[in-house]
């Protein structure tokens, strides 16, 4: 583990994995966006479709907020609707005052990305393979008066204890969560949504990668009031569309919880199917990040640009891991799908890991 400089490092923090099905790539198997399958449901269409008849409104958030207050036993005034949880790291990167942030990498880029584009000069703790990318508290300096996390964090799929990553609060520091893949883990255990107890904690969740609303940007923010207060002054007047907040009463809802939770348990199923599967392949070089706990898995394969080259070419797009800072050209990323897919993927690998003869 170590602490490093982010300028200069020449990541491309702004690709995603979109970016592997667009244009050319929309017609492939896509494990390189970490969106469920097969969302939204009909049941949630429904709800976003009934909202439409109120387009002439200025959207009104309030039942919205409350909902999601109530989801997390918190107050209205710790909650902030925001456009997804990319709007939150913007907004967090504009209305604080701080002299270091720390991100804890490898992790998603966007909220450093957004920290830089507000003017912050900012350092990164880099976790390590061989530590299984794990986080150490004592890594993180201890002058730094912001951390940033994921957990489980993408693209690594480890889950952090969730009283390690308290470890990491300070007064006068500001601890960001990024839970945006929580709702994926059985039971979100090791959550910190719906703490009050921790200083400076700030988490993030997004309602996108589990009931497929990448489109629609919907997510919010718990914190402090004070800090929802500062917050909500940088954000414009009504920056979540009626749609959306209808989306978000929805999701937040007992019998939305009830199938999140089931489709976690299916997708934990899901992933052990694909890590046994990409198992098989050890002989010929390949590694998964172990334990995994998201909804994708970290691989690490001999020549990978060329795999995923090839991986194309044969109908399936997988991530690229060599934009997060702390990984290199030799790891993918690969989202969990169900089992025919996973298994039309393997076998799409086992031809792509033969180099071309």
């Amino acid at each position: 583990m170590r602490t490093e400089a982010a300028g200069g490092s020449g990541h491309d923090l702004r690709h995603h994995g979109d970016a592997e099905v667009r244009d050319d790539g929309a017609t492939l198997v896509d494990l390189a966006v970490n969106v469920r399958a097969d969302t939204p449901p009909p049941w949630l269409r429904e709800e976003i479709a009934g909202s439409l008849s109120s387009l002439a409104a200025y959207p009104d958030g309030r039942a919205a907020r409350a909902a999601v207050a109530a989801r997390h036993g918190l107050p209205v005034e710790r909650v902030l609707l925001t456009a997804g949880a990319a709007e939150a790291f913007v907004l967090l990167a504009r209305a604080l005052k701080v002299r270091r942030p720390v991100v804890v990498h490898p992790q998603f880029t966007e909220p450093e990305a957004a920290l830089r584009d507000a003017g912050h000069t900012v350092d990164r703790v880099l976790l390590r393979e061989q530590d299984g990318f794990r986080l150490d508290p004592a890594a993180v300096p201890e002058e730094a008066d912001l951390v940033v996390i994921g957990n489980p964090t993408n693209p690594t799929s480890v889950l952090h204890p969730a009283e390690t990553v308290v470890r990491l609060a300070r007064p006068g520091r500001t601890l960001m969560v990024d839970e945006a893949f929580m709702d994926a883990v059985p039971g979100e255990r090791e959550a910190l949504a719906g703490r009050t107890d921790v200083p400076g904690l700030v988490v993030l969740r997004s309602l996108t990668k589990t009931w497929g609303l990448a489109g629609l940007r919907i997510g919010y923010v718990l914190a402090a009031p004070e800090m929802i207060a500062e917050l909500e002054r940088a954000q414009p007047l009504w920056p979540v569309s009626t749609p959306a907040l209808a989306a978000a009463e929805a999701c937040v809802a007992p019998r939305a919880l009830a199938e999140a939770g089931h489709a976690a348990h299916r997708i934990a199923g899901d992933r052990a199917h694909l890590v046994a599967g990409l198992a098989a392949f050890a002989a010929r070089g390949v590694r998964v990040v172990e334990p995994a706990e998201g909804p994708f898995v970290l691989v690490r394969m001999p020549g990978a640009a060329g795999v995923r080259r090839r991986l194309r070419e044969l109908g399936h797009a997988v991530r690229r891991g060599d934009t997060f800072p702390g990984l290199g050209q030799e790891w993918v990323r690969v989202a969990v799908r169900d089992r025919v897919t996973v298994n039309g993927f393997l076998r799409a690998l086992s031809a792509a890991l033969d180099p071309p003869g």
